[in-house]
């Protein structure tokens, strides 16, 4: 019984951990683009998007992100066993991979936070899909446990990321002409 506790607590914050990811780059872009604004639009919109980024980044994805990890040990605890699998192996890479990604968006966040802008709108567009694909890449290991189905899932995975490449290049032309 406390297993599925433990493992819905678990799902639930990986949930709200990836929606902190997903919107805070979102906001990264926004606040790059306040940047490049006339001094009066810039003055009203970075301290908004700064306080935006403060609240999501630090009130709830970081906090997400801890507790998945607390909680996803924990489950992990009640079938040790899974650690001997390969599927297990790769799901574990990919989740490092989302935690190197995570404390790249900190690094971001930080520069930011300071007015600097080391990274484009463009850049950041594409930054964000990387957190797709990882989720992706977690679920589809997670949920099918094995092998054939693993790489029939990085297949998945490569045409998905393919597919958002091309809808990001479609995206930039359209905004260019606009």
């Amino acid at each position: 019984m406390a297993f599925e506790y433990l493992k819905a607590l678990h799902i639930i914050f990986i949930v709200t951990w990836f929606a902190g990811l997903f919107y805070i780059v979102r906001l990264f872009i926004y606040q790059v683009e306040a940047l490049d604004k006339p001094e009066l639009e810039r003055n009203i919109l970075k301290p908004q998007l700064d306080l935006m980024a403060k609240r999501l980044w630090m009130g709830i994805t970081w906090p997400s992100a801890i507790l998945t990890l607390i909680f996803g040990f924990w489950v992990l605890s009640y079938r040790w066993g899974y650690t001997q699998l390969p599927f297990m192996h790769a799901k574990l890479t990919f989740v490092t991979f989302l935690y190197v990604y995570h404390l790249i968006c900190h690094r971001i966040y930080k520069q930011l936070q300071a007015g600097e802008t080391k990274w484009t709108s463009n850049q950041l567009r594409l930054w964000n899909e990387a957190a797709t694909v990882l989720l992706f890449a977690i679920v589809f290991l997670i949920v099918l446990k094995n092998l054939t189905d693993m790489v029939w899932g990085l297949v998945g995975l490569v045409a998905l990321s393919a597919l958002l490449m091309a809808g990001i290049w479609i995206y930039k032309r359209v905004r260019e002409r606009n």
